[in-house]
């Protein structure tokens, strides 16, 4: 019976510190990888990367991750004009089999999905903000963005003739790594429509949305309190090379 005990404890004592050998590995790894992906993806604060799944030591011996999380809270991606960036916050990506050199050099998972919100302030910078003729003598000018409502944008357009701005709702889609803003209607300014091609010329724009870390990909967007959610998402991704 001592004996038995003895080895119970002896067993105990090394899961232990197995668990903690396990936990010092995983926080040191996430350390690399976070540093790894700050360099690889010129960004100007360290992110948060989250290695799940116990234990981390076998993972390691196979060189394949399970499951990795990374947040980036302020992404600069790049707009498809010369170097003008655009501002995503709050990027949530979560990597499903990740592959990856010993030294961290190199990273790519399987597959990525992943949520990040685009400011209004900062899609307002894709609007025309500057007046323009849409007939009649009227020019007209986006002064506004923000929630609509029912994944809605209350776009707010100020009219030359008009003391204050009037709202239009809008849908809010993606296509081609664009985030669209469309005007369900057009408004009637003193009983007469506008000529369609010129209101939605101020109205309706889009967002080029490109360069995401590890190139993935716009997958959906919808308006919200503080802005345009994104969801995202891309196969071989590729986290650091």
């Amino acid at each position: 019976m001592r004996a038995l005990r003895v080895l119970l404890i002896v067993v105990v004592i090394l899961g232990v510190l197995f668990v903690v050998v396990d936990r010092v590995a995983v926080h040191f790894a996430q350390g690399e990888a976070a540093d790894k992906l700050r360099t690889t993806e010129n960004l100007a604060s360290t992110p948060d990367v989250s290695i799940n799944g116990f234990p981390f030591l076998t993972q390691l011996a196979s060189g394949r991750l399970d499951d990795v999380e990374v947040g980036i809270k302020d992404y600069e991606a790049a707009t498809g004009k010369g170097t003008e960036k655009i501002r995503i916050d709050d990027l949530k990506a979560d990597m499903k089999g990740v592959k990856f050199s010993g030294d961290y050099s190199s990273a790519t998972a399987d597959r990525a999905t992943g949520t990040a919100t685009i400011g209004y302030d900062e899609l307002l910078k894709a609007a025309k903000s500057e007046p323009t003729d849409v007939g009649l003598g009227i020019t007209a000018q986006v002064v506004g963005l923000s929630d609509g409502g029912n994944g809605k944008i209350r776009v707010a357009v100020k009219f030359s003739l008009l003391p204050k701005p009037i709202s239009v709702l809008s849908s809010v889609t993606v296509q081609d790594d664009k985030v669209q803003v469309h005007a369900d209607a057009l408004p009637r300014l003193a009983g007469v429509q506008l000529i369609e091609s010129r209101f939605r010329s101020i109205t309706d724009f889009q967002q080029v949305i490109d360069q995401l870390p590890g190139d993935i990909r716009l997958d959906s967007v919808r308006a919200a309190k503080d802005g345009v959610e994104i969801t995202v998402k891309g196969t071989n991704v590729r986290l650091a090379q």
